[in-house]
């Protein structure tokens, strides 16, 4: 006789993630192992990861920690929650910075600055909610199919710029 027992799923998470690279990869790891386990189809899990690691990038980037930012030591707080119609939120709060998150326009060649771009071109919608206490949230709403058209043209910062006539003009 086996025995089956049902597990329940969480629909939502939130973890304390280190506040520098450390905890990126632990962060995305969980997220990918319980969104799958709730169900979540492949392509919304794939695009709420590749967020996440954006956001937390930016957060440590850009933020502070939270808690004991004082001393250099704290977390920034990462979360997730798939909501009755399917969607699904990722957040990350930190305590703040000098800067407001804004898309930027990088350039061809630069190595960054195409974080917001990326999440705006994954996300349905997305945004920043400030705290009481100083705290800044970037959030954004990930679905099924939402994918954006103009996806390489909103990551590339919209610059025109155009890979496969570059390669044709090589030839």
């Amino acid at each position: 006789m086996t025995l089956v027992v049902a597990q329940e799923v969480p629909t939502s998470s939130s973890m304390a993630v280190p506040h520098g690279p450390a905890g990126v990869g632990e962060a995305r790891h969980r997220m990918r192992a319980e969104l799958y386990r709730s169900g979540v189809p492949e392509s919304v899990v794939d695009d709420a990861v590749l967020i996440l690691s954006e956001l937390l990038s930016n957060a440590c980037r850009y933020g502070r920690p939270l808690g004991r930012a004082e001393r250099g030591e704290g977390d920034v707080r990462a979360a997730w929650q798939v909501d009755p119609a399917g969607g699904l939120r990722v957040e990350v709060t930190d305590g703040g910075g000098p800067t407001r998150p804004v898309p930027s326009t990088p350039s061809v060649t630069a190595r960054g600055g195409r974080g917001l771009n990326i999440i705006s071109a994954l996300s349905q919608d997305w945004g920043v909610r400030d705290g009481a206490t100083g705290e800044v949230t970037v959030w954004a709403v990930v679905t099924a199919g939402h994918r954006r058209e103009d996806f390489a043209a909103r990551v590339g910062g919209g610059s025109g710029f155009d890979f496969l006539d570059a390669y044709e003009d090589l030839g």
